[in-house]
């Protein structure tokens, strides 16, 4: 039991991982520290719920393998990711198309490689998605949406922005994502088909009124990696780095009614002294502990699970809607993505709606769903669905993607909302304010911390 004699050098206030991975960076470099969480489980955000043995995240964050914050975060080494398969399905005019599958400099070491690369692959034969053999149903499979040029463009433009410096895309022009789709050198098709869709999916803006910049950094990690997702649900990323912290470090059920540089007051515990404070909640739950801190806006999301008799037949791919003719922006049968999170011989269907949800959800998202898969879903069976209005942080023009984590010597405050939203952000910014603390405390950092490293995409 936590009392009024407890103290630690630092409080951190939310167990989401932006505070875990701030945490394990204080306690490393010797700096005890108290996580308190007002809710009964770790996560934020990032959780997921078990239903009938599925795995089901409340709403499922698009990682990428180019995350550095993902290898370079410490208890994250036991973090398995499950890639989806390459590049994205997208569904235009009654047809789905591959899209989207030439990388970076790992795929090619220049921009003409790129394109030569990209034009043997949108010439050559495709295979059946997933190694299933069965032809997809309601509309044709091609192997590219558009022909050979747009695909070698659509693959200089990625090798060229994944090549490009993170500084170099954060000094371009800035404005909103969706005017600045133009002049870049590609088709109205490969804009509207790929582009428009995939940055939707990864910002979870439907208006893309998010900072160009931004919008950047988000295509350049793409480029750069693969989209995964967690093994086992999202919830994994902050339990491994809660279970790797010092036993007695987080506790949860620990409702803050005040906080201050030197005390934390409690529900539960009363007073808790504390040499530093770090704040880690979400921007709303931060401001109302620390009136006049800026609270972004936000892009509401839900999140809904289905199971079916059988798979759909699109394998391990994210389905996008580049029509925009529904509800559902990305969707895709997580059971094939990562098996861990439905039970043997179970399907699991994830959909992501944007914005406001129209109010008969369920039955506009199951109609939506049968065009986009091409595949009848009357008999599939709803397992949950999770809205939330204050799911990502907005990010419009002009957006500084490193918001100072040090309000004053003793004060601080991380999370997705200071930097980019994303996983990748959130763990930058935790790592951002364990360097700042450190430094305030006059500690130096665990040999071997990568508490200096640049952020990326």
């Amino acid at each position: 039991m936590l009392s009024t004699a407890h103290h630690a050098d630092v409080v951190i206030i939310g167990a989401g991982i932006a505070g875990l991975s701030a945490a394990h960076r204080l306690t490393s470099a010797g700096v005890s520290v108290s996580v308190l969480e007002a809710g009964p489980r770790v996560g934020g955000r990032m959780m997921t719920d078990e239903v009938d043995g599925f795995r089901l995240d409340r709403i499922g964050p698009l990682l990428n393998t180019s995350y550095p914050e993902l290898y370079t975060t410490p208890g994250l080494d036991g973090l398995i990711l499950r890639n989806f398969d390459p590049g994205v399905l997208v569904h235009s005019q009654g047809r789905r198309y591959r899209t989207g599958e030439i990388r970076g400099p790992r795929g090619a070491r220049s921009a003409r490689g790129a394109f030569k690369a990209a034009r043997a692959l949108a010439s050559a034969p495709r295979a059946p998605l997933g190694g299933n053999p069965r032809p997809p149903l309601g509309g044709t499979l091609t192997g590219a949406m558009g022909g050979a040029i747009d695909q070698a463009r659509l693959g200089v433009a990625l090798a060229r922005l994944a090549a490009t410096p993170r500084a170099r895309v954060l000094a371009r022009p800035e404005r909103a994502a969706l005017d600045a789709l133009s002049g870049r050198g590609l088709s109205a098709r490969t804009l509207n088909g790929f582009v428009r869709p995939l940055l939707t999916a990864l910002l979870s803006d439907p208006a893309l009124t998010t900072s160009s910049r931004c919008a950047d950094l988000a295509l350049r990690g793409y480029a750069s990696g693969r989209l995964c997702v967690p093994s086992g649900g999202s919830v994994t990323l902050p339990e491994l780095l809660a279970a790797s912290l010092p036993p007695g470090t987080v506790r949860t059920g620990v409702h803050v009614t005040a906080a201050d540089i030197t005390s934390v007051r409690t529900k539960e515990h009363g007073e808790l002294g504390c040499r530093s404070l770090l704040l880690a909640t979400g921007a709303g739950a931060a401001a109302e502990l620390l009136p006049g801190l800026r609270v972004p806006p936000f892009h509401p999301v839900t999140v809904l699970h289905h199971t079916a008799p059988a798979p759909p037949p699109t394998g391990a791919s994210l389905l996008l809607d580049a029509d925009r003719a529904g509800p559902v922006a990305h969707t895709a049968v997580m059971s094939e993505v990562d098996p861990a999170r439905a039970p043997h011989g179970r399907v699991l269907i994830s959909s992501t709606v944007l914005g406001t949800p129209p109010a008969d959800l369920d039955r506009s998202v199951r109609a939506h769903l049968a065009t986009l898969y091409g595949t009848p879903t009357d008999d599939w069976e709803l397992l949950a669905a999770h809205h939330d209005p204050e799911a990502v942080p907005a990010m419009p023009p002009p957006h500084d993607p490193q918001r100072p984590v040090r309000l004053l010597a003793g004060l601080y405050v991380c999370g997705d909302h200071r930097d980019t939203s994303s996983v990748q952000g959130a763990l930058a910014s935790g790592r951002r304010a364990a360097a700042a603390i450190l430094t305030d405390l006059g500690v130096r950092p665990a040999a071997g911390d990568t508490a200096a490293l640049p952020e990326a995409a």
